[in-house]
């Protein structure tokens, strides 16, 4: 199989997949399990919504690692288990995207916080390190660092990914919208000083979560005036969460993030899915767009 690399050279945008905890939620999922315990008691379960994105289109696939690093998996108990339900999580999105399509290993921040000496950068390493060899071992194609908003944090995954694994790495950070239009993570950090620290170090770059496709377009171009070559990625939300009646709902239809694809293509961006809110429908939805933007640009 293509690496991801190798397959953005034709100019094809890839399409990812969408949500996964929202998923895992509607299926049984209770508050205060850990969802990555589910890739070993309810396999079946996690390969339903990994196939649901294949079969709707997705070119690539994450897996059901979010939170599977040590740190995390300690508050469960698990920590000695981790690289078990990382390699049985990417084993599951494996199965689901057969030998065409591409996986891509989750891997999320720690919750803990260097500047307010809550963990050491050798415990983070350890945490990383473990994720990565599960996810490798388990048959990913990639690994995706994901929803970080912390320089440091992320230059010690990465450091885990490269030094354990031989995978194309995708970074992105998490940013919002301030009250001056400007975008920061929570530790004031703009995808400029991003791309500018990092976009000679990873493979591909990107921002998830926190905004809907119209901010990340802003985002996506912010990034894309000063690196013209590294592969953005893209997961947004689908909208900003609104609550009504006492249930959190997502604004942004499937027909709404298929009519701003073209301008996040426009902007720069390579390859395009969704995070929090966003169904198979919207990746359905996604994938027609691109194949309409294709079909008119080949005439």
């Amino acid at each position: 199989m293509k690496k991801i690399s190798e397959q953005l050279k034709s100019g094809k945008v890839l399409i990812s997949d969408g949500a996964w905890g929202t998923f895992l939620q509607e299926e049984g999922l209770k508050q205060g399990e850990c969802p990555e315990l589910w890739n070993m008691e309810n396999r079946d379960s996690v390969l339903k919504i990994a196939k649901s994105y294949i079969d709707v289109g997705s070119d690539m696939i994450e897996t059901n690692t979010f939170g599977g690093n040590k740190i995390k998996l300690n508050h469960y108990g698990l920590d000695n288990r981790t690289y078990e339900l990382n390699k049985a999580g990417a084993e599951i999105s494996r199965e689901a995207a057969g030998d065409e399509k591409l996986v891509v290993g989750s891997i999320g921040p720690s919750g803990k916080m260097l500047i307010m000496g809550d963990v050491t950068k050798e415990e983070l390493y350890d945490s990383f390190a473990a994720q990565v060899k599960g996810l490798a071992d388990g048959g990913v194609n990639a690994l995706c660092i994901e929803t970080f908003f912390d320089i440091e944090e992320a230059e010690i995954a990465l450091r885990a990914a490269r030094e354990n694994s031989d995978l194309e790495v995708i970074l992105t950070f998490s940013f919002d919208k301030g009250p001056d239009g400007n975008y920061n993570t929570m530790m004031g950090i703009s995808p400029k000083d991003v791309i500018e620290h990092f976009g000679e170090k990873v493979d591909f770059i990107g921002t998830n979560c926190s905004n809907g496709f119209e901010d990340m377009i802003g985002i996506v171009k912010e990034m894309r005036e000063i690196n013209q070559s590294i592969p953005i990625l893209v997961h947004a939300n689908a909208g900003m969460p609104i609550t009504l009646d006492g249930e959190v709902k997502y604004p942004d239809t499937p027909q709404i993030m298929a009519e701003l694809t073209p301008k996040l293509i426009d902007a720069g961006a390579n390859l395009i899915g969704g995070c929090c809110g966003t169904t198979p429908e919207h990746i359905h939805m996604i994938n027609e767009a691109m194949k309409i933007r294709t079909n008119w640009k080949s005439k």
